[in-house]
C-alpha cells in the first residue's frame, strides 16, 4: 500500500511566479506584520498557498531589505509540536509553521492584514529561538 500523493498544479503555478517576477511590486513590509502571500506549489512537506493565486497568511519576522525578508506561513489548522505557535489575531486562533520559516521576496506580497501584537510577537520570537537555537 502506497502513500497518497497530492495532485500538485505546477505549470499553474510558473506562470503565475513568472507574472509576479514581472511584475517587480515592491512593498513596504515591517516586522510582525501578516500578509497575504503567494507562497506557491511546493514539493513535499513544503507549505504550500491556496486557490488561485497560491496565496496563504505569512508573518513578517525579519526584515533583512527592501526587497526581502524572513517570512514564518500561518495556518489555521491546529497543530502541535516546538516547531509551530499559536497565537491570536483578528480575534483568530492562527500557528506560525516556525520549521516553514524561509527568505521571500516582497514581490510575492499581496494584500496587508495587519500587525500582530508586540506580546505575540515576542512569543513567536522565543519560539523561534528555541527551535533553531536549542
Amino acid at each position: 500500500m502506497g502513500v497518497k500523493v497530492e495532485e500538485k498544479h505546477f505549470d499553474e503555478w510558473m506562470d503565475l511566479k513568472k507574472s509576479l517576477h514581472n511584475m517587480n511590486r515592491l512593498r513596504l513590509v515591517h516586522e510582525g506584520e501578516i500578509w497575504w502571500c503567494a507562497m506557491g506549489e511546493n514539493v513535499g512537506i513544503e507549505i504550500n498557498g491556496k486557490h488561485k493565486v497560491y496565496s496563504r497568511p505569512v508573518l513578517v519576522f525579519k526584515k533583512l531589505s527592501r526587497f526581502g525578508f524572513m517570512g514564518i506561513p500561518l495556518t489555521s489548522q491546529f497543530h502541535e509540536g516546538n516547531w509551530y505557535a499559536p497565537f491570536v489575531f483578528q480575534d483568530k486562533r492562527e500557528i506560525a509553521a516556525l520549521a516553514q520559516a524561509r527568505v521571500l521576496s516582497v514581490a510575492r506580497l499581496y494584500k496587508r492584514m495587519g500587525t500582530m501584537s508586540d506580546s505575540d510577537f515576542k512569543l513567536i520570537k522565543s519560539a523561534f529561538a528555541r527551535l533553531y537555537l536549542g
